[in-house]
């Protein structure tokens, strides 16, 4: 069962619904039905929307890899809620306006050293469970 990752995946899914309602709002605001329009708060959403969708979902797949292989429950929490936490710096860095560098470089730098982490504790944990 992936009782962990279905609850960081619904948190994360929340996230990606309140993301793509600024991105909706904004294009209303706007009046821009494609691309942004040239406005850069709908840039900025656009991007921080896009951002999490092309990272988000390797994560949530290296997450539950772990949980199916059985890896401790604490390990596969911690980096859950890395990913949660580094996406919501992204977002809110990468959505304040002048965009707030610091804060986006930190969302990436937690996004990738998880991902990155998954990564080797999968097949870490593979390797240790096919040869145990």
């Amino acid at each position: 069962m992936l009782i962990i990752t279905s609850i960081i995946a619904s948190v994360l899914a929340i996230n990606f619904v309140q993301l793509s309602l600024a991105v909706i709002g904004l294009r209303r605001k706007n009046k821009v039905s494609l691309g942004s329009g040239g406005q850069e708060d709908l840039e900025r959403a656009i991007r921080a929307h896009g951002n999490f969708a092309e990272y988000v979902p390797i994560g949530l797949i290296l997450l539950g890899t772990l949980e199916l292989n059985a890896a401790p429950w604490w390990v596969v929490s911690i980096a859950g809620v890395a990913i949660i936490i580094g996406r919501l710096i992204h977002a809110k860095g990468i959505n304040t306006p002048p965009p707030d560098f610091k804060k986006r470089v930190l969302g990436m730098k937690l996004t990738f050293g998880t991902l990155i982490s998954l990564a080797i504790l999968n097949v870490g944990w593979a390797l240790f469970k096919l040869l145990a």
